[in-house]
């Protein structure tokens, strides 16, 4: 059973139909909207801020999501992946975005709908990416345009198949193999 922690007197939020891994953990302000995932050893540390997760987002094994007291929050649209081991600290992430594997968002960092953060980027802090857009890199850069229909219907994709593998943990429904 995931670790849900009240701090400060901020109990999370969780909506309907998510799913937690058992290792998830999630601690003080956080709310979480409905049909998300939160994977294996995934963190969201609502302690010092705000950390707002919208509906159909599935935050991948490992990653981080933390922010600065007093100074950042983390906001997060709908049908958002946030791949394995990402580190998002104090940034707004819009409706339809990817953010690949190993990829570090900072403080204030904006990243626009149906934008792409390429696997191992660094987004430096107070950085604003534009609506599909494709960025990479350490510090991350500008790489090219994405065509809006096809950044918002892979990430629905993604979205919905993260959902269906949430469904395959859902102990009412495993079978005795």
């Amino acid at each position: 059973m995931a670790l849900i922690k009240p701090v400060r007197g901020f109990t999370p939020v969780i909506g309907k139909d998510c799913y937690l891994a058992d290792n998830a953990t999630i601690v003080g302000d956080v709310t979480i909207g409905d049909e998300c995932s939160i994977w294996f050893g995934a963190i969201l540390r609502g302690d010092v801020n705000t950390i707002t997760v919208g509906n159909r987002v599935n935050i991948q094994d490992g990653s981080v999501l933390h922010t600065l007291y007093q100074k950042s929050t983390i906001e997060i649209g709908d049908d958002v992946s946030i791949g394995h081991n990402v580190v998002i600290h104090g940034a707004k992430i819009r409706d339809f975005a990817l953010i690949g594997m190993g990829a570090i968002v900072m403080d204030d960092a904006e990243v626009g709908e149906g934008a792409l953060v390429a696997a191992g980027s660094v987004v430096l802090g107070k950085t604003k990416i534009g609506p599909n857009e494709m960025w990479a890199g350490a510090p991350a850069k500008f790489v090219k345009m994405v065509e809006p229909e096809k950044a918002k219907e892979m990430n629905q994709k993604i979205a919905r198949n993260y959902l269906m593998y949430s469904k395959w943990y859902d102990e009412d429904n495993q079978q005795e193999g």
